[in-house]
């Protein structure tokens, strides 16, 4: 996994409308909470997804986008945003190729390990976590972003 105070690298993959979308455009407006899940429309990824969707008022008010990254098609992306109203961007990683770039492939190269960063504006990794089977260490991280930037405002 990459390790915080590093260089997001950069990358472009399709999104549930099947658009081309790279990290310099999500990071554009300002940072990015950038997480990996495993698999669209599992138990702990639908209630990880459903987690993030509940807090997102608050992380679109501290100025923050939110991406979803996983191996599954953009009609599997879409389908899953549609079922479950997820506000924010889901990107196809189905070559697992950002997954790799970011150190997130599951162990012996099976799909992807559940990880999140926060990336600054800049590009540089400021904070992260992996849980990869304890599903609300991810929403207790994205709490305690939102707690850090009321903070320092």
């Amino acid at each position: 996994m990459l390790a915080i105070g590093t260089r997001a690298p950069e990358f472009t993959l399709p999104d549930q409308q099947a658009r081309a979308v790279s990290l310099a455009e999500l990071l554009a407006s300002g940072p990015l909470i950038l997480y990996f899940y495993p698999a669209d429309f599992t138990a702990g990824c639908t209630r990880e997804a459903c987690q993030i969707r509940d807090l997102y008022p608050q992380i679109e008010a501290a100025g923050t986008r939110v991406a979803g990254v996983s191996p599954q098609s953009p009609e599997s992306h879409r389908a899953f945003g549609e079922k479950y109203h997820l506000p924010f961007t889901l990107l196809a990683d189905e070559q697992l190729a950002v997954a790799k770039l970011y150190g997130v492939r599951a162990p012996f190269g099976f799909g992807v390990r559940r990880a999140t960063f926060l990336i600054d504006h800049e590009g540089i990794i400021r904070n992260s976590v992996r849980a990869d089977l304890r599903i609300g260490e991810h929403a207790r991280f994205v709490r305690k972003m939102l707690t850090d930037s009321l903070r320092s405002d």
